[in-house]
């Protein structure tokens, strides 16, 4: 009788929440198809995989690929690239759109806070093409405007697509342009859901509006900054293939070749398709481990974490 009832009651909740249902499936069928059904690929890292012979037929072949990797001389100048390049994105692009939805947020006329926000968002939607393009006439050492701008001004020309010494802080500088505005849109929303009585009561003691921010604001959106944290750690392993393959040229190779670019150059180019699934496999295994980490670390520390 228990279980008729709860099936019955589950029946009536469903028939009630139809329409919901029904709202979330193209998401979960996205998800089901472009995320979970190909995950079955992995196996073909453990395998000397042929299009031929498919992954029923294909020769196992254990860790050998993975032994591989780790044993090619590359791998330590790629890990060192890869790391590199999202250690500078992680402390100097990070804290930006916090600061910069601060910042906005202390914008009294509407209008103009809106005119701002449209402004900053607007790299977000242009191609890392025509993103990489406008570097390019940017910074060219034959015809770029900061360089003739230099010579203007009696200084000498500077080489900054082809010195390997100016391509992360390149790429570092064009992630911060081309996304920082979009990052404010979550903290701009946790900002608008704090309490506005405790801005009130910070008045009364006497806070001015840079102790509001300190010990209000920021107090209030803790968790969301934490969530965000944990997640692009998670993603540290992941630089971007388009940007930095558009960006790269052989005098910047040595600093210019992540996992990313890697895994294109030996697995399409190449048609390593096992070792490059391995190559991948091993990334996502890192990125796994660090979030996991991440948020047991928040919890020690009295945060909510990501789960």
């Amino acid at each position: 009788m228990r279980l008729k009832f709860k099936l019955l009651n589950e029946g009536k909740l469903l028939k009630r929440d139809l329409f919901l249902y029904l709202l979330v499936f193209p998401g979960l069928l996205y998800f089901l198809v472009f995320k979970y059904i190909p995950m079955w690929g992995v196996l073909i890292a453990f395998q000397e995989y042929s299009p031929y012979l498919g992954f029923l037929h294909s020769e196992w072949v254990g860790f050998e690929h993975f032994q591989r990797l780790f044993s090619n001389p590359e791998f330590y100048r790629i890990f060192r690239n890869t790391m590199a390049i999202n250690l500078l994105s992680l402390v100097f692009f990070f804290p930006l759109p916090i600061i910069l939805s601060l910042m906005m947020n202390e914008l009294r006329l509407q209008w103009f806070k809106k005119t701002i926000q449209s402004i900053v968002y607007l790299p977000h939607f242009l191609s890392w093409v025509v993103i990489v393009g406008m570097s390019f006439l940017m910074l060219s050492q034959s015809e770029g405007v900061i360089n003739q701008l230099l010579v203007v001004f009696g200084y000498e020309k500077i080489d900054f697509l082809t010195n390997p010494d100016y391509f992360w802080i390149l790429l570092t500088l064009q992630s911060i342009w081309k996304e920082v505005g979009w990052g404010t849109v979550l903290f701009l929303a946790a900002i608008a859901g704090v309490d506005t009585q405790q801005y009130e009561a910070a008045k009364l003691d006497g806070a001015g509006r840079l102790k509001q921010m300190w010990h209000v604001t920021l107090p209030a959106i803790r968790n969301v900054i934490i969530i965000l944290l944990i997640l692009r750690i998670g993603h540290i392993m992941d630089v971007g293939f388009e940007q930095v393959y558009l960006m790269m040229n052989g005098a910047v190779s040595e600093v210019a070749e992540v996992f990313d670019t890697y895994v294109y150059r030996v697995g399409i180019l190449q048609a390593q398709f096992s070792y490059s699934t391995a190559v991948g496999l091993f990334k996502s295994f890192i990125g796994v481990a660090l979030v996991i980490f991440a948020n047991w670390l928040a919890k020690k520390m009295g945060e909510d974490g990501v789960y």
